[in-house]
């Protein structure tokens, strides 16, 4: 199981908040992003994953299609 992470986004490592409950603690997953096309032409190799991030309360998820973001141990806090 993973662990609840604070989370910062893009080159100015902007603290993400939940756009549902505003808390900043979140648990992250690899997803796949498949679309129908993609499989119906049988080129499912042409899928690409992503990540969401999960909000431990209010369970909203947040998906990113790339890696512009950094999770950081919420017991250290984000970076200076």
């Amino acid at each position: 199981m993973s662990r609840s992470s604070l989370v910062t986004i893009g080159p100015d490592r902007a603290p993400l908040r939940c756009l549902v409950c505003q808390s900043q603690q979140f648990t992250d997953r690899e997803i796949e992003l498949n679309t129908s096309g993609m499989e119906f032409l049988g080129v499912e190799r042409a899928n690409h994953s992503g990540t969401a991030l999960i909000r431990d309360l209010c369970c909203f998820v947040h998906t990113f299609a790339d890696n512009q973001f950094e999770l950081w141990d919420p017991r250290r806090g984000y970076p200076r």
